[in-house]
């Protein structure tokens, strides 16, 4: 497979796509393999959330140490769960600190998501927010809030306050054009609260494959060839909406001052970039989505797939949205209710979060006491 900068993801990061990853352990941070994916792969920036560090958690032998430590002081499981997340966070700033540094803030960042449970309570959220930023302190950390919208005051607040934010879960694009209002405010008033807003940055992570499989779904049950005809074609439709979105907002005199007072563009970001759908390619939703100014997060996987079979083809603004809304169009004719299927996705999004946060917390209350009872039997 190429490596170094041969490889098709060095084409993709010089159409102007910051390559992150979705995904990080204990293991990726102790044996040099985050330091080569972003030698050898461009990754310039990682993201995690709660099914992430259940799987890191669930197995390796990495954190051990760590555990035995904690169950000796007799932390319970939300804070040794705390204790664990901020510390790889953490590292996993220091690590892309030169990033940051190079890329004046855009790139080099490691995203860390407050508990889902508190998806739906505004203050909740805002107060994780803090403790989360001020427990990592790293300049480099995104906290990431969905898009709720309890989560939405929750962006506002918070960027106010001069924390910089990944906002995710967002699926629809009303609820995209929220999202930046909420990113807005949040600047605007820090501005008025005399916060540097240069130092202020943002992502805003557009889900793409569930978009796929939630209205794929639809379309099997229609059953038509005109509805088969429609299939695979929704989230990057949906996707480059999105972006045309920000593209609008960005031409806006509410942003133009904003931009003239230091603030910087929140970036889309693609995330659930994995293909689920064996019959579409598996780099269809970066190859799809090589839009300039955006992120695109991957599992190792989809990373792995287009480092050896991806392409970038150049992308033209003016030539995408139009045949974008026309396929959203198809989708509604046929019978499909987009408000109601991002919606769903939605309540879907945060349940999944909060069953492995479930997960997470299961997982390190059995490792604590096995640590415990390890520490015991070896006292005997």
């Amino acid at each position: 497979m190429p490596t170094g900068h041969d490889h098709p993801l060095a084409e993709l990061a010089a159409a102007g796509v910051s390559i992150w990853l979705d995904d990080l352990s204990r293991e990726l941070l102790s044996d040099g393999r985050l330091e080569a994916l972003i030698a050898d792969r461009g990754v310039v920036g990682i993201t995690t959330n709660p099914t992430i560090f259940a799987s890191a958690l669930a197995k390796g032998e990495s954190y051990t140490s760590q555990l035995r430590d904690l169950a000796k002081a007799g932390t319970g499981v939300e804070d040794t769960v705390f204790a664990i997340t901020t510390d790889d966070v953490r590292a996993a700033c220091r690590v892309l600190r030169p990033i940051y540094d190079r890329t004046d803030g855009v790139d080099g960042r490691v995203s860390l998501e407050v508990d889902p449970g508190l998806a739906h309570d505004a203050e909740a959220t805002i107060d994780r927010a803090r403790l989360l930023w001020a427990a990592v302190d790293e300049p480099n950390l995104l906290i990431k809030i969905p898009a709720t919208t309890a989560g939405l005051a929750a962006i506002t607040a918070v960027i106010a306050e001069g924390i910089s934010v990944n906002v995710t879960l967002i699926f629809s694009l009303d609820r995209y054009r929220d999202v930046i209002d909420a990113y807005h405010t949040g600047l605007e008033t820090a501005a008025f609260n005399e916060y540097d807003v240069s130092a202020i940055h943002s992502v805003a992570s557009f889900f793409v494959s569930r978009v796929d499989s939630a209205i794929d779904a639809r379309l099997d049950a229609i059953g038509t060839d005109r509805a088969k005809a429609a299939k695979g074609k929704a989230a990057i439709a949906n996707a480059r909406l999105a972006h045309e979105i920000h593209v609008e907002s960005l031409a806006t005199q509410r942003w133009q001052n904003l931009a003239a007072s230091g603030a910087r563009p929140q970036r889309p970001l693609w995330a659930s970039t994995g293909v689920k759908d064996p019959a579409c390619p598996d780099t269809m939703y970066v190859s799809e989505l090589a839009i300039p100014g955006t992120v695109n997060t991957m599992p190792g996987p989809t990373l792995e797939a287009f480092a050896d079979h991806g392409s970038a083809p150049a992308v033209v603004l003016e030539e995408i949205y139009g045949p974008a809304q026309e396929v959203l169009d198809e989708i509604a004719e046929l019978g499909v209710d987009y408000r109601e299927v991002t919606g769903e996705l939605e309540r879907q999004g945060v349940q999944k979060f909060i069953d492995s946060w479930d997960e997470l917390a299961d997982t390190v209350r059995g490792q604590l006491s096995h640590a415990l009872t390890k520490e015991t039997s070896s006292k005997r």
